[in-house]
């Protein structure tokens, strides 16, 4: 076994592919951060807020406010050197620490294709993406035709995790039995032009799409993988994620994946990618000496062995992580315990509404929380059905109003939630101070049990 992962260590292909990559990502980054400047979230969700959700264990992640435009900045900038290959190290890193800083400060947007992005992000600092195609290869007069075959297939393992873990996640009784949630969505997308009004609002085209999709995410790495079926399964790529892309709001996700699919491809489909590209470049620079670099065979590390082992370590975790909701009893799509972080996309439609009660110990005086005054809209809709949330907020209502001089308090909330459309539960025991309760990976006594049984991953 250890020689054929010795042989397998050894073997290479075309840095092309990292090259393309490269271009993709970094010219995605540059439009997803214009796009979210343009629609002005970054004040909405960033800048407005009173009050922030935090994840635990980076409760230190603290909002910047307006300065929070500034690391939008650096995004953007990094994104450019990226894309033109330039200060390439240095650029992935900073993209990766500010991109991941912005999404830790606030929980409430939390998006699996934003945690893609950081993931992503965080293996490219150790691919040598920048080995032909990039400035910085004019810049040392370095260029290599190769780059071993392990850097492109630590892309392709990320995705495949991505993929089957969310086809995994789908393998429920609400979504294969029940179609749900697309059974709630569909109806309400008549507006969609030919399609909206006839074929969505059929029942068994909810079933279609449930069943399609769970075996889509299950099959598309394979398909990918095997040269035969590639370009099926990349004419499926394009055709489920664009058709995604006009059901839902998922903003960036369907061309991250789309562009991402290109790196199962021959080395030979990246080389002319990569002569398109130059052609516009060479007639403006055809005479100039700058362009004349050396050429080398294959990109050789200089500490494989730490690269290896920190790579090693990182999927070891992706692939565990998912499945740490199996550690606590509670129903995974009603505790949300272990649901983040585990590829489990739009399988849930939930709808909450909370209140808080503060109750003064010393008097006995009950009184609402004006909740309203300060979350925003997204905030509150977020934080009214997920457990989490629901005690971060009450822990923030202690520290307020203690703060005006309410020293022995009380917090309750009175929580109802309805999931994929059945009747309202309460989520959270309303007997319980939840200032006595602290956050902890541990699981979640004072979530009150779901009374319906969801089977499945």
């Amino acid at each position: 076994m250890i020689s054929n992962i010795n042989i397998y260590l050894k073997k290479s292909t075309e840095s092309s592919k990292l090259a393309v990559f490269r271009i993709c990502f970094g010219l995605l980054m540059l439009y997803s951060m214009v796009r979210f400047w343009s629609k002005n979230w970054i004040h909405t969700i960033y800048v407005e807020p009173k009050f922030h959700f935090k994840y635990y264990g980076f409760e230190w992640i603290q909002s910047l406010g307006s300065y929070t435009y500034g690391l939008f900045i650096i995004c953007i900038i990094c994104s450019i050197l990226i894309t033109l290959g330039l200060w390439y190290r240095l650029s992935i890193i900073v993209f990766f620490l500010s991109f991941t800083y912005i999404e830790l400060i606030e929980k409430t947007t939390y998006l699996n294709h934003y945690y893609f992005v950081s993931l992503l992000s965080f293996v490219l600092i150790f691919l040598p993406a920048n080995s032909c195609f990039s400035i910085d290869s004019i810049l040392k007069k370095k260029q290599y035709s190769q780059v071993p075959k392990w850097t492109t297939d630590s892309i392709k393992l990320l995705m495949i995790i991505v993929y089957f873990y969310a086809g995994l996640a789908k393998i429920n009784s609400d979504w294969l039995l029940e179609a749900l949630p697309l059974k709630i969505w569909m109806p309400s997308k008549y507006d969609i032009p030919l399609i909206g009004e006839t074929f969505l609002q059929y029942e068994w085209v909810h079933y279609l799409m449930s069943w399609g999709g769970m075996l889509y995410d299950l099959t598309i790495p394979f398909l990918l993988l095997n040269k035969r079926t590639r370009m099926i399964g990349f004419v499926l790529v394009l055709f489920f994620h664009l058709f995604t892309a006009i059901l839902f709001p998922i903003g960036m996700f369907p061309y991250i994946m789309i562009l991402s699919a290109l790196v199962f491809f021959d080395g030979q489909t990246h080389d002319k990618i990569i002569k398109l590209l130059k052609r516009p470049i060479s007639v403006f620079m055809k005479k100039s000496k700058v362009l004349i670099v050396e050429k080398f065979s294959i990109f050789k590390y200089k500490r494989p062995k730490l690269i290896l082992i920190t790579l090693a370590i990182f999927f070891l975790v992706q692939i565990v992580v998912p499945f740490r909701y199996v550690l606590y009893p509670s129903e995974l799509f009603w505790s949300e315990e272990g649901y983040r972080f585990s590829w489990r996309v739009m399988l849930v439609e939930k709808i909450g509404y909370t209140t808080f009660k503060i109750k003064n110990k010393d008097t006995g005086v009950i009184f609402e929380a004006p909740c309203t005054n300060m979350l925003t809209k997204v905030q509150t809709k977020q934080m009214s059905f997920q457990a989490d949330m629901i005690l971060e907020f009450a822990h923030y209502l202690g520290d307020y109003y203690k703060k005006q001089g309410l020293d022995n308090i009380a917090v309750f909330a009175n929580s109802y939630v309805t999931l994929n459309g059945r009747p309202k539960e309460q989520l959270i025991d309303p007997s319980i101070d939840l200032l006595l309760i602290e956050e902890s990976f541990k699981h979640k006594v004072w979530i009150k049990p779901y009374k319906y049984d969801i089977k499945g991953f």
